[in-house]
């Protein structure tokens, strides 16, 4: 089922749905930088102002540049049920549900745990889903990621007590 709000962008002559794919490569092209440690272009995607939102805290660009100087974060992601919200000609909300692998960093207790507390198989992977919010705004013809917010995900078989 296709949740993503079907609407036509008038002015630039997109639909929604080029609209959509054009964001998730933009979406996309961030944690592939995450994968690969490539803090050049996870900077080029983020807005000078950017801020994160995170269980963590906040985090400037720098902050979510630098985490990438002792290498890559992640070692594989994959982008789930996106839905696109449209605020206005140069500016979309992106939200999803993300899987991932993160990649262990030498914090022993960070690199045995799954993110619901129990032993890993392996002390060098961390695996975990989230809902994402990605605040993307075009400048000069180019989308940048202005803001993003991370939940994590309710574990599989979780009651979900919302509607």
């Amino acid at each position: 089922m296709d949740h993503t709000q079907h609407m036509t962008d008038t002015s630039a002559g997109t639909s929604s749905d080029q609209l959509l794919s054009d964001i998730l490569a933009c979406e996309t092209a961030v944690w592939q930088a995450l994968v690969d440690g490539d803090a050049a272009a996870d900077e080029a995607a983020l807005h000078p102002d950017f801020l994160g939102v995170y269980p963590s805290g906040f985090a400037t660009r720098r902050d979510h540049v630098a985490q990438l100087h002792t290498g890559p974060t992640v070692a594989t992601f994959t982008i789930e049920e996106p839905r696109l919200l449209m605020l206005s000609t140069d500016c979309v909300l992106l939200a999803y549900r993300a899987t991932f692998t993160r990649v262990a960093k030498p914090d022993a207790a960070f690199a045995s745990k799954t993110q619901d507390g129990t032993s890993s198989d392996t002390s060098d992977v961390l695996t975990g889903a989230m809902y994402v919010r990605s605040l993307w705004q075009r400048h000069d013809r180019r989308w940048l990621n202005m803001f993003s917010q991370d939940s994590d995900a309710l574990p599989e078989g979780a009651e979900n007590h919302l509607p």
